[in-house]
């Protein structure tokens, strides 16, 4: 069955990017003229995804509303005969058909996914986190992970290499057997290892492939650290009892927009990919003494 779900957890608080968020949610801080989530949902839409759930918490409702229809914005673009921008605005409007969910609680990645079950129902579909954005439009990073599955069956976790020393800061997988060049068995997860601990310097991003039982592993999954449920503990679950779960060494650039500074240098690399922004930028740029 072709993976047509996704679902993208949009309840965090962003406070690692205060204070843009105290009123604005954090995923519709704009990078160039686009909202971060934007560039997520078109990943998906890219990949094949047809059916979106966003998982929010009670301060993001303006999420719903950007992706909604804006008949009165619609009407003033059409009096003004702005076409590219009520292109713009459609192509947010339809990239897929959306759903909403709220996580009433902050209890984890894990339970922000379980909140999507009844949305996903029992079928494989992929997650997108949204400080995570992966550069590749000639093969989207979700896509790569789907072929994969169709491949392979099973979960897909996205991966890449980081010096060891920085190991720590992530969720890092232990490999198994190399099954094609760049895709690997999964044999156990580690999340935030001490450096010398640490089984590889494969570390887990926001993009997953998961199968429909990962929603038992979750609901039988305690609270963790902080007191929530965590993703990587129900997938090491999963990997115990049987199922198997590959690494994809995903091919394209990858953007951390989760802190001040790569939010900025995010905005800056993908304003420079646009031909009617990225002369203005680098004219600038060039004005700028660094030293």
């Amino acid at each position: 069955m072709a993976v047509r779900k996704a679902v993208i957890p949009a309840a965090g608080l962003g406070t690692r990017v205060l204070p843009a968020t105290k009123a604005v949610p954090k995923e519709l801080l704009p990078l160039a003229d686009t909202p971060t989530i934007q560039y997520i949902v078109e990943e998906a839409a890219a990949s094949g995804i047809e059916q979106i759930t966003f998982v929010t918490s009670r301060t993001k409702r303006a999420l719903e509303d950007h992706f909604d229809a804006a008949p009165e914005l619609r009407a003033a673009l059409e009096a003004k005969g702005a076409d590219a921008r009520l292109a713009a605005i459609d192509r947010a409007e339809t990239l897929a058909s959306y759903s909403f969910v709220r996580q009433r609680r902050p209890l984890g990645l894990g339970h922000a996914v379980l909140c999507a079950q009844a949305n996903v129902g029992d079928e494989t579909f992929g997650v997108l986190l949204g400080d995570d954005l992966v550069d590749n439009d000639a093969d989207p990073c979700l896509k790569q992970l789907i072929r994969v599955h169709e491949r392979y069956g099973g979960c897909v976790l996205a991966v890449m290499r980081v010096p060891h020393n920085d190991v720590s800061r992530y969720g890092v997988v232990s490999l198994g057997e190399q099954v094609e060049p760049g895709v690997h068995r999964v044999t156990d997860l580690v999340e935030k290892p001490a450096v010398d601990e640490a089984p590889s310097d494969l570390i887990v991003i926001g993009r997953y492939v998961l199968t429909p039982n990962i929603f038992a592993a979750l609901e039988q999954t305690p609270p963790g650290a902080g007191g929530e449920i965590q993703l990587t503990d129900a997938l090491r679950a999963l990997i115990h009892a049987g199922t198997r779960v590959f690494a994809c060494e995903f091919r394209g650039r990858r953007y951390d927009t989760g802190d001040p500074v790569g939010l900025l240098t995010t905005s800056i690399a993908f304003a420079l990919k646009r031909p009617d922004l990225a002369p203005g930028v680098i004219a600038y740029l060039k004005t700028l003494r660094l030293d």
